[in-house]
């Protein structure tokens, strides 16, 4: 270490403000500079400096410089930046974080409404139906029973089953002619 170097360092060590402060205006631009390099960032370099200049003031009676005052500066300082840059990619990932889960829980809370919305027409479509053509038809699509099985139960023939089920998918279609894109896009979502 240079001899100049060695006594602003003792005398800051000891307390003395003064060679702090003229520490701070000798290297304070130089050290900003090399800062902005890492971070890309004059507001963070600055912010980096300074806080390493506090630190140094802070901690004077604990650090002990083996190479020069100018080269333990600027190790600090790349330090410091590495450190930071590290913290921004933290907050950066936990933002993306917090985006997506919000994004998910934004598209479960549309399709929980749409789907619910589109049950209500189903459901209103369903009603307006034949009470014959709306057995049929709820036994087929939602007891997932087969025609020759609803026959049977009905004491119909198969050829009448299926001709219910025809005028039945007809109406149904006619009243829910606007949501159909719709129920396309809920059946390619739950089927992902």
């Amino acid at each position: 270490m240079q001899t100049s170097d060695q006594m602003i360092f003792q005398s800051i060590k000891s307390g003395d403000e003064k060679a702090l402060e003229m520490l701070f205006k000798e290297y304070y631009q130089p050290l900003c500079r090399y800062a902005n390099s890492y971070l890309e960032d004059p507001a963070d370099a600055e912010e980096v400096v300074q806080s390493c200049f506090i630190k140094l003031w802070e901690k004077r009676e604990n650090i002990s410089i083996q190479s020069s005052v100018k080269s333990y500066l600027y190790q600090i300082i790349r330090n410091a930046c590495l450190n930071e840059i590290k913290h921004q990619k933290v907050k950066k990932n936990y933002g993306d974080m917090i985006i997506q889960q919000g994004e998910q829980h934004s598209e479960a809370s549309d399709q929980s409404t749409l789907k619910g919305e589109l049950e209500e027409k189903i459901a209103l479509a369903l009603q307006s139906l034949p009470q014959q053509c709306r057995l049929i038809f709820t036994m087929s699509r939602f007891e997932e029973l087969k025609y020759q099985e609803i026959a049977d139960q009905l004491n119909l023939s198969i050829k009448t089953v299926e001709n219910q089920m025809g005028k039945a998918l007809k109406l149904m279609r006619a009243q829910l002619q606007e949501y159909l894109p719709l129920i396309a896009l809920l059946l390619h979502i739950i089927l992902e």
